[in-house]
């Protein structure tokens, strides 16, 4: 059985590399600190300069599954490879279980990074809803709280 983290990481794909920029922004302008941010997106130099920029050093190239070779830093990253670094095999759509997303959920975020999307990952419980207010502010698709409780 795959375990759940007890933090709760708040998700969303933007639709590129712009869009990611003003969200991450808009994140850090509301107080969210930097450490509590996660990145994932496919390979390329602009998304390595995003990485680089927001969370101030290189992000870690990771094949994974249906995705492909992707650039992902934060604190999102040791939970979903998993101890067997295993997010190569299992992709996100088998991962993100780990941090409290049902599987339809994972498959999603899969998808729109696997097309191009910047998913944007934020650890931080007590803000999780102003996270998700953000997000959505700013275009983030399916943008969720993981293992969601009902608290604000």
């Amino acid at each position: 059985m795959i375990q759940v983290e007890t933090g709760r990481f708040t998700v969303g794909v933007f639709q590129d590399v712009a869009w990611a920029q003003k969200g991450l922004g808009a994140l850090i302008a509301a107080g969210l600190p930097s450490a509590s941010l996660s990145i994932m997106a496919k390979e390329s130099s602009e998304v390595a300069s995003l990485i680089e920029t927001v969370l101030g050093g290189p992000g870690e190239r990771v094949e994974s599954g249906a995705v492909g070779a992707v650039l992902m830093k934060g604190p999102i990253v040791a939970p979903l490879q998993g101890a067997a670094r295993d997010l190569a095999t299992l992709g996100l759509a088998g991962t993100m279980r780990r941090v409290g997303f049902q599987s339809h959920d994972a498959r999603i975020f899969e998808a729109l990074t696997a097309r191009g999307g910047v998913l944007v990952a934020i650890h931080s419980e007590p803000r999780a809803a102003d996270a998700l207010a953000v997000l959505h502010s700013y275009g983030a698709g399916n943008a969720a709280i993981g293992a969601w409780t009902g608290r604000v």
